[in-house]
Order: structure tokens, then C-alpha cells, then sequence
């Protein structure tokens, strides 16, 4: 499929967003390292209220790579086909809502509470302009398509769509694909468990 470059896409946002959006796999470092290398209070609240946002945002995860597919783990701006139903009714950007509940989960699970304000402003910054990219090239494949289901999908926490968001969804998948995260999230709670209990 032939487009135009959108403005969107042009903007000095989603040029300092593609940079990210292409280097994205390193971007949770900051937010894992501060709390393993930090002292924190874990206890057995902060493990269970923990491991609820990183079992929330997993599944969050989940229903977005169900919908749209493997796909979801391009690193070019080439894109198949828009998907705006499932969870990309409820918002826009259903795995970047589910990094940000794991990732907040696991500050949660290593009592570093000073670090969670200072971890929501650095996510919102790296994400949102990531999400601007994103957008304009959305926007300069699918056009007035794009705009339309923009217009009428927030982009970060949802609400009920309006619309049906029924559509094909390939749900063991999704699961198959997640196998690395979920070996990523074991490693971490053994990290974080060994560092409560030795250091």
C-alpha cells in the first residue's frame, strides 16, 4: 500500500518517537534497574498488590496481541491492516496500557514507592511520543479510516466502545507469543525475591 507521509508522522514528536519506537526493546531498563539496585520494604502486601498489576497488565497484553496479531512486534512502520476492534476498542494502545501495569507492578513488588511518580513521569514521556510515530504513520497508511477510529478510541486507559469488539482474535497465539515475557516476569520475581531475603 502506497501513502503520502501524513504531517502527523513529520512532526518533531514522532521523529524523536520513531528513534524510540525502533529501540524500544531497551526501554523498560530504567524502570526494572532503579528498583533492584535501590534498598526497598518488600512485604507480602507489596508482593501480592504487585504481581495483580503485573497479572493485569499481562493480560491486557494478552487481548491486544489476540486481536492484532504477532504483528504487534514489528519494528518498521509497515502495517498490514487496522485493527479496532477487542481490546483496540476499548483504547488505542492496549499493550503499552499492559507494559506500564507490569512494569508499575514490579516497582510495586520491590517497595521502592519513591521511584513509582518519577517511573509515570519517564513512561509517559518515552510512550507518548513512541504513540505520536505511531500515529502518524497510522494516519499516512489508513487516512480518514484511522482519524475516524481516533477520534472515537482514547488513547491510554479505556472505556466501553460504542461500537462491537467482536472480531477475529487468535487467543493460544498470543499466548505462544508471550512465552519470553512470561519467562522475563519469573526471572524478575526471583531477582527481587533474592534481593529481599539476602541483601
Amino acid at each position: 500500500m502506497t501513502a503520502s507521509i501524513s504531517e502527523s508522522e513529520r512532526s518533531t514528536a514522532a521523529r524523536y518517537g520513531q528513534i524510540l519506537f525502533k529501540n524500544r526493546g531497551w526501554l523498560p531498563v530504567p524502570f526494572l534497574a532503579v528498583p533492584l539496585l535501590t534498598p526497598g520494604h518488600q512485604t507480602s502486601t507489596t508482593w501480592v498488590a504487585g504481581l495483580l498489576l503485573v497479572l493485569m497488565g499481562e493480560l491486557v497484553r494478552i487481548a491486544g496481541v489476540a486481536a492484532a496479531g504477532t504483528v504487534t512486534r514489528r519494528r518498521s512502520r509497515e502495517v498490514q491492516r487496522l485493527v479496532t476492534y477487542g481490546a483496540f476498542a476499548w483504547c488505542r494502545n492496549p499493550l503499552y496500557v499492559g507494559n506500564f501495569l507490569a512494569w508499575m507492578g514490579f516497582t510495586v513488588v520491590s517497595g521502592v514507592f519513591w521511584f513509582l511518580p518519577i517511573a509515570i513521569v519517564v513512561f509517559a514521556i518515552e510512550y507518548t511520543l513512541i504513540v505520536r510515530y505511531e500515529e502518524g504513520v497510522l494516519e499516512s497508511i489508513f487516512g480518514q479510516e484511522y482519524l475516524d477510529y481516533k477520534a472515537r478510541t482514547p488513547r491510554w486507559f479505556g472505556r466501553p466502545p460504542a461500537n462491537s469488539t467482536q472480531g477475529q482474535h487468535d487467543w493460544k497465539e498470543a499466548v505462544w507469543s508471550e512465552r519470553s515475557t512470561f519467562l522475563q516476569y519469573v526471572a524478575l520475581c526471583a531477582v527481587f525475591f533474592a534481593k529481599g531475603r539476602y541483601v
